[in-house]
């Protein structure tokens, strides 16, 4: 996926002059044929990631979009400030891409584990908040990214995940798209984020073996949330569950019954939250190992959909 969205900024910055490239002490030959033919829009500063921030605001403010690059940690943590300040106060077109979106650096344990970067994001005013399902997906939202006039935060996965988006499906900043319907009158709804919308897919092919036809929405856009597909899938679901790789307080989940709350009160439908705990990891590993700690494989999807299923009827 990072690739994917790293490739596409040569792409874009080959379309738009205003397109410039500001990384934080990367990879050398990181978009080697951009920085060969555009030298003067491709920018390499060094472990200062408060000072990257800076720059590409001042670019953006100067008529520039910068699409800057770094692992979502040392965005989210070491220069929150300059991005609420420098950014988002502004308003201008910085586009932060985030490496390790999650639990990606699983073995690089929780200083590089980015659990609350949804939450911190969601929470600033003018931010978009992106987390796209695959590689495929990445294109074409960056794509759409070029014109989109305030600050991103785009959540990168690990790379290599499995492509289920499709180009048909369409992509717009803000709108979610149904991965799966259901054809039940009141469905079980999964809406996720990420990749973790591959691990819903999964979880919803199992519960279809037990008699359970669910419904899985893919919100690529956590901020700002499609309102009208939450209510639309909400309003006749039997029971929402969101899925995220980011811990529960603030995340996706919040973002999701934040809106059935306030627009639907009583009349809300049964929820179950799938996140992470409020807790910084003590485990290493990889990735998956870390999904099957903390209940977001798809088994464990599938089972803790059934649990909820059982309680509601009960």
């Amino acid at each position: 996926m990072r690739k994917a969205c790293l490739d596409r900024v040569y792409k874009l910055a080959k379309e738009d002059p205003r397109v410039v490239f500001v990384g934080s002490d990367l990879s050398p030959g990181l978009l080697g044929e951009m920085k060969s033919e555009m030298p003067d829009r491709w920018f390499m500063e060094g472990i200062a990631e408060q000072n990257v921030v800076g720059i590409a605001a001042g670019m953006a403010l100067e008529g520039l979009i910068p699409y800057a690059n770094t692992i979502a940690t040392f965005f989210t943590r070491r220069a929150y400030e300059q991005i609420a300040v420098d950014c988002c106060l502004h308003n201008v077109p910085v586009r932060l891409i985030s490496n390790g979106g999650g639990l990606v650096y699983a073995p690089l344990g929780p200083t590089h584990l980015a659990i609350e970067d949804i939450a911190t994001m969601r929470a600033l005013p003018n931010m978009t908040v992106v987390a796209c399902c695959d590689a495929e997906e990445m294109k074409r939202f960056m794509d759409a990214s070029l014109h989109w006039k305030g600050p991103i935060y785009i959540r990168l996965a690990k790379g290599g995940d499995p492509v289920v988006s499709r180009p048909e499906r369409g992509f717009e900043i803000g709108k979610a798209i149904v991965m799966r319907e259901s054809s039940e009158a009141s469905p079980v709804v999964l809406m996720t984020t990420g990749v973790m919308t591959t691990n819903a897919l999964q979880a919803a092919k199992m519960l279809e073996s037990d008699g359970v036809d669910a419904t899985v929405v893919h919100f690529h856009t956590i901020k700002p949330l499609d309102v009208a597909a939450v209510l639309g899938h909400a309003r006749a679901a039997r029971l929402v569950v969101t899925v995220e790789e980011g811990i529960a307080i603030g995340g996706f989940g919040s973002a999701v019954t934040d809106v059935l709350v306030d627009q639907l009160g009583p009349g809300m439908p049964h929820v179950k939250r799938i996140a992470l705990p409020d807790s910084f990891t003590k485990n290493y590993g990889l990735q998956n190992d870390l999904f099957e700690v903390f209940g977001l494989t798809p088994p464990q999807i599938a089972r803790a959909v059934r649990e909820k299923l059982d309680h509601a009827v009960a």
